[in-house]
């Protein structure tokens, strides 16, 4: 098993496109963690560079204490599961799992230890004889798991795994892979661009955009604390509510004003603040960006009651009946927003509403820079 480490590591392409910038990142030994971001953000761009398959331009990677820029990949103890499972078609389960043990010379009885260990592990032993287009989606990914498994080896890197599958075998693929990395206590990075993967699987993950680290932490922390305004709205289904808004004070009080409604900020979560050195009080007069989630958006008669100071009105566009939630998309004072409540809710769409924003988890972000200045 090993750790990883990338050191302000560049990949520049000709014509001076520069897909990945000063990435630097320390990645523990059995650690499982997550590349997130849009397309184009530069992660799979990364991992190809953990891989081999894609010279650095700039910058060290180091697998465990040895600087990895001019190892081959074959000779990097890696493997890696690609998006279109890359299986040979005309080789059956056994033989697509067993190759790349085959051209490691490996002897037979130890191919054949392996491969049935892992068919074991991801529960196809009953697939071995079948070739690839016999096979369904999920027992396809399975069979190229399974052909990383049997190598030992001590990272694993996979590609948009489960991006080919149907929503109910993502779900399930989701728990089989997080399970498969406890079981084998080895590093797992992993590629994707659904934040939901990424929020129930990764230990870390780290976001990305245009080819920049936005911010790495634990899956709580970046749904909760955010560094700006990009991770704010990538984390989190449905995303994060943006209201342009302008920052008031009366008193002791800050306000946030959009439209006709002014709604105060607990002093709690002033004085809580959890983003350091910043001087609220210096935005005052000026324009601010106000977050809030859609489940701190309420229509619930008992919230109404409890925050009636951040109470304004909506119009309701379109309702949502989820099965255990409903989702209400709103025109809040100009300000299209989306509340995440509860299905017992009578709300309809054309109804003119009432809803309350719970301002003690709100985020205020810096108009200009987008960075945070309230969490």
């Amino acid at each position: 098993m090993a750790s990883v480490s990338l050191r302000h590591v560049y990949k520049i392409y000709s014509g001076n496109v520069t897909a990945v910038t000063d990435f630097c990142l320390e990645i523990a030994d059995k650690e499982f963690i997550i590349l997130v971001g849009p397309s184009g953000c530069g992660k799979s761009t990364t991992l190809r560079m953990i891989a081999g398959l894609e010279e650095i331009s700039k910058g060290e990677l180091y697998i465990g204490d040895t600087l990895a820029n001019d190892v081959a990949p074959k000779d990097r103890d890696i493997a890696m599961v690609f998006q279109n499972y890359a299986l040979y078609p005309h080789m059956t389960v056994y033989d697509n799992m067993a190759f790349g043990l085959k051209l490691r010379k490996t002897p037979k009885d130890e191919i054949k230890r392996r491969v049935e260990e892992a068919a074991r592990i991801l529960d196809i032993s009953h697939l071995l004889d079948r070739k690839p287009k016999a096979l369904s989606g999920g027992q396809r990914q399975r069979v190229a798991l399974g052909r990383a498994i049997v190598r030992d080896p001590k990272v694993f890197l996979l590609d948009e795994p489960l991006s080919n599958l149907d929503a109910k075998l993502r779900a399930q693929m989701r728990t089989e892979i997080a399970k498969l990395h406890k079981r084998l206590g080895t590093t797992f990075i992993y590629v994707t661009h659904d934040q939901t993967e990424a929020m129930t699987m990764g230990d870390r993950i780290v976001v990305m955009k245009d080819g920049f680290i936005q911010q790495v932490d634990t899956p709580q922390n970046l749904y909760e604390l955010p560094v700006n305004e990009f991770v704010a709205g990538f984390m989190g289904s449905p995303q994060m509510n943006f209201v342009d808004s302008t920052l008031d004070k009366k008193g002791d009080t800050y306000y946030v004003n959009f439209g006709k409604a002014s709604v105060p900020i607990p002093a709690s979560k002033v004085s809580g603040n959890k983003v350091e050195n910043v001087d609220l009080s210096a935005y005052v007069g000026k324009e601010v960006v106000l977050g809030i989630r859609p489940e701190d958006v309420s229509d619930n008669p008992e919230d109404l009651e409890k925050m009636p100071d951040s109470i304004v009105d909506a119009d309701v566009e379109v309702t949502e009946l989820m099965g255990a939630e409903t989702y209400l998309y709103l025109n809040c004072e100009g300000n299209a927003l989306t509340a995440r409540v509860d299905p017992t809710s009578t709300v309809k769409s054309g109804d003119k509403a009432k809803i309350t924003l719970d301002m003690s988890k709100c985020h205020l972000f810096d108009k200009e820079t987008e960075k945070t200045i309230l969490n």
